[in-house]
């Protein structure tokens, strides 16, 4: 039996978009070489890999138990080459991510330079918006997600946690009166990001309280809430790694400081499932990952006595 490490990928492709076409212009390949190389695949096998209709292809049964397989082989193959990597060739190639606009503004555009620098094969596609973006749809290599990843598919690391306040400007205080238990949200003028209107908080107990709460702005922008905050337009939920800044030099302080956001939620590297790692995603997510630990640490470190 001879498996083409090619047709394997492609295998994988095929089995995350339900399209045989679209996979093999991935890999460089025609749709009848990526037809053609499935085939032979499935006769290589002695089973049909996908059922086939005209709209899309879908795993069949011994798909599905091969996917695990190929996915291994893959896995095993690259690492094999990381192992042999100092030596026989330089990382290169195409990394492909994706995060949120201000997390991927403060935590990976300022270290680019360094990592370009270290690894000048390598090129980088970022791309940053606070919208969802499909990462197995649009072929990104990697995707930083802060949330409490609800489960699916995708193969996810965590990088760090990601705590969140309660915070407001001291102006807005100063105009407005802290509230001094969740119920009291109510009668503020809070700023919740997108479609979000009921904040869940835990206090010190383990009791959480959902509130629901309005505001005069409907935004989906972190970064502009943040300059919402500081001018005192009202009262936000923001992440540490963001407003960390702000609060040791006073222009933000914190709200309700016995609760918290709940549930928690998390900083994630998430990637696409069923495929071996490249070499060169590796590099870039171990890369990225210390110098998120270290920002983090700088950005909110010693916050505690706030």
């Amino acid at each position: 039996m001879n498996l083409e490490l090619t047709s394997l990928h492609l295998f994988i492709r095929v089995a995350a978009l339900g399209a045989i076409g679209r996979a093999g212009e991935e890999l460089g390949l025609s749709r009848t070489n990526a037809s053609q190389r499935i085939q032979i695949l499935e006769a290589e096998l002695g089973v049909s890999l996908f059922s086939r209709t005209t709209r899309a292809v879908s795993l069949t049964a011994d798909g599905q138990r091969f996917l695990i397989h190929a996915a291994r082989i893959l896995d095993d193959v690259e690492a094999a080459r990381i192992d042999l990597s100092s030596t026989s060739h330089r990382i290169s190639g195409l990394v492909r991510v994706t995060a949120s606009a201000a997390f991927g503004e403060t935590h990976i555009v300022p270290f680019v330079p360094e990592f370009l620098a270290a690894y000048p094969d390598i090129t980088l596609d970022l791309n940053l918006s606070d919208a969802i973006v499909d990462i197995v749809e649009q072929g990104y290599d990697l995707a930083y997600r802060i949330a409490s990843l609800e489960s699916s598919s995708l193969v996810a690391q965590k990088v760090d946690d990601d705590p969140r306040w309660l915070v407001a400007s001291p102006d807005y205080v100063a105009r407005h009166g802290a509230p001094v238990s969740p119920d009291d949200l109510s009668a503020h003028m809070c700023l919740p990001l997108g479609d979000i209107r009921t904040w869940s908080l835990r206090n010190s107990k383990g009791a959480v309280s959902e509130v629901r709460v309005k505001g005069p702005v409907k935004i989906n922008m972190g970064g502009a809430l943040h300059q919402w905050l500081l001018s005192g337009m009202g009262i936000g939920l923001a992440a540490l790694w963001y407003v960390g800044p702000a609060l040791k030099a006073g222009r933000l302080v914190r709200i309700l400081p016995d609760h918290t956001p709940w549930p928690q939620t998390k900083i994630w590297a998430v990637r696409p499932p069923g495929r071996a790692m490249p070499l060169r995603v590796k590099t870039f997510m171990d890369f990225m990952n210390s110098r998120i630990l270290h920002t983090n640490t700088a950005q909110y470190g010693d916050l505690d006595g706030l």
